[in-house]
């Protein structure tokens, strides 16, 4: 299993829109082959700063939803907003507790 962690900032005027276009699509990912589990984060001190964290079954998976007419369209509405380049981190789990 690969988690997925994106960064994004976003000019605060931009954020409604955001975060309409996530409420529209997050089935979409969550739905897309090989998703396991999708989440949205708000940043506390900073909130024009969100976080997606996402399970995916393998890499591939997730590599097929990035070239996916689905994500090209959330990421070429999405990106219109950032105040900042994006991040992303690909991370395995090591270690859960309950």
């Amino acid at each position: 299993m690969l988690i997925r962690i994106v960064k994004m900032g976003f000019e605060e005027p931009f954020i409604p829109q955001f975060l309409k276009n996530f409420d529209q699509n997050k089935e979409k990912i969550r739905q897309f082959p090989g998703c396991l589990h999708l989440e949205l984060y708000r940043d506390r001190d900073q909130s024009n700063v969100f976080f997606t964290y996402s399970y995916w079954d393998q890499p591939e998976s997730l590599e097929k939803y990035r070239q996916s007419d689905v994500f090209q369209g959330i990421w070429k509405e999405t990106k219109k907003g950032f105040c900042e380049k994006p991040q992303a981190w690909s991370v395995d789990r090591i270690q859960s507790l309950p």
